[in-house]
């Protein structure tokens, strides 16, 4: 019988960073700072994003700084060459928004490389996508640690799942789950028009580049997903009613068009308002699941409300069960920032390593 390895003597996993935008850079910077209180992390050989590829060596904030700065290039594409390189044992984090990256992750598990990610498009598209990932996890023998894709990574996915293997039955879940909006009705009071608290907020960082991203309600339906799978609910995108806040003449504008376009929205959100006003209730833009379906959209909540509570960013989910039936589970906390969202991930890839 061959010797079995010490734990000291085990090969180091590698690890490789896609995507070097805001969250890759709060990636790098929070693996710098765990490393010098000298916790047990894999190497960081290689920052990458859809131009370039770079060996860290000792710096990976250098490396960092110059593929943020590369050009766009040509061939094959980056992450695919880089992660080709890796093998069982090795991690890969995706701090992108990629598609493309997305549709390489059950066959990275497939071969027992780790994935951890905060990219939704994983576990919050298609359910053939998200079974094909559960799948390629067991046959790999590989984690898939998506705690930064929902509530930046608030212990939401893990408490659902941990609900499901206790026996418990969720019968409903229903929370504020995007960071974004929650600020901006957070924020939104009518002393200004909404397209201004839209603007704030876009300086701030709250929202994509093109804030009708986040106020499509795409952002929360996947989101809600991703939540849904966790539960063992098998829902497809197109069984969650989505209410757009975006009016058709402003969604069919060019990117560049959007922020001149933006007091579109002013009416109909000043009329909501009042009407909330009116009644007491609270404007929130709230992701639900239960025996009935799903669906995304404003609504107007009780003060007293499980989730009309929090300020700012904060997400607050509300989750109904066996165990949980009198007064829902609630969970808030930050759920958005940079941050936030590279904690989760080098949560996710501690995880990896003590394994």
């Amino acid at each position: 019988m061959s010797a079995q390895l010490r734990p000291q003597e085990l090969p180091q996993a590698r690890l490789v960073l896609l995507g070097t935008g805001t969250v890759g850079s709060a990636f790098v910077a929070r693996y710098q700072a765990l490393q010098r209180r000298q916790l047990n992390l894999p190497t960081l050989q290689v920052v990458a994003n859809s131009r370039i590829a770079l060996a860290c060596d000792d710096a990976p904030d250098a490396a960092l700084s110059r593929a943020r700065d590369a050009q766009p290039g040509a061939g094959e594409p980056v992450h695919r060459l880089e992660v080709g390189r890796l093998g069982a044992g090795d991690i890969v984090v995706d701090a992108t928004a990629s598609e493309e990256v997305a549709a390489e992750h059950a066959p990275w598990l497939a071969q027992g490389i780790h994935v951890v990610t905060a990219n939704k498009l994983g576990n919050g598209t298609a359910f053939a996508r998200a079974r094909a990932i559960a799948d390629a996890a067991r046959e790999g023998d590989a984690r898939y640690g998506d705690a930064a894709t929902v509530g930046a990574g608030l212990p939401l996915l893990r408490s659902i799942r941990a609900l499901v293997a206790g026996g418990d039955h969720v019968h409903a879940i229903e929370g504020v789950l995007s960071g974004s909006l929650a600020w901006l009705f957070d924020r939104y009071d009518g002393s200004q028009p909404f397209s201004a608290c839209v603007r704030e907020a876009a300086v701030a960082g709250y929202t994509e580049p093109d804030p009708r991203i986040d106020l499509s309600g795409e952002d929360v339906r996947r989101k809600l997903l991703i939540l849904a799978r966790a539960a063992g609910v098998p829902l497809e995108a197109d069984q969650v009613k989505v209410e757009s806040l975006v009016p058709a003449a402003l969604a069919a504008l060019s990117a560049g068009e959007v922020d001149a376009a933006l007091p579109q929205l002013d009416a109909a959100l000043a009329e909501r308002l009042q009407q909330a006003k009116a009644q007491g209730l609270k404007l929130c833009f709230v992701g639900r699941l239960d025996a009935q379906g799903a669906s995304v959209g404003l609504r107007a909540l009780p003060q007293g409300h499980a989730l009309a509570g929090g300020s700012g960013t904060d997400n607050r989910v509300a989750i109904h069960s066996d165990r949980y039936s009198t007064q829902p589970l609630l969970i808030q906390g930050p759920g958005a920032g940079a941050e936030v969202t590279a904690a989760a991930l080098l949560d996710d890839v501690l995880a990896v390593v003590s394994r």
